[in-house]
Formats: structure tokens, C-alpha cells, sequence
């Protein structure tokens, strides 16, 4: 139950009749500037992290600075 070539030709006729090809034509370019702008905002959500520079401790060592901490406000 596949569409074939003249169901499919159909079709695309259809739909240059409703829309128009100008306006066919600017929705992929729409579309394409949104692929775009997406791919950027990935990279630029990656970017900040690495310029702030900083450096996770290790769980260990985080503990050890609040165990520290808790035994020695013992009020």
C-alpha cells in the first residue's frame, strides 16, 4: 500500500496549487534558518561552560570539606 510515482506527483501538484510556489519556497527557507539558529544556540549553550573555567572538586574531597566543617561547629 505505497504511494506511487503518480499518487506522489499528484500530490506535490495539490500542494503548489494551495500554496503557491513562492510561498512553498519561503517555508524551507524558514526552515532552514531554524535549523540553523537551533545548531547555534547548541553551540553557544556549550561555549559559556567552557569559558568559565571552572573546575568540579571530586565527591570525595567535597565531603571531606563539609565533614570538616560540620565537626568543627560543634556547639
Amino acid at each position: 500500500m505505497g504511494l506511487s510515482v503518480w499518487q506522489l506527483a499528484i500530490i506535490a501538484v495539490v500542494v503548489l496549487v494551495l500554496f503557491g510556489r513562492g510561498r512553498i519556497s519561503e517555508m524551507m527557507g524558514d526552515f532552514g534558518k531554524g535549523i540553523k539558529s537551533f545548531k547555534q544556540g547548541m553551540n553557544e549553550d556549550d561555549a559559556p561552560a567552557k569559558q568559565l573555567g571552572h573546575e568540579a572538586k571530586p565527591a570525595d574531597e567535597a565531603l571531606k570539606s563539609v565533614q570538616v566543617k560540620q565537626t568543627t561547629d560543634t556547639k
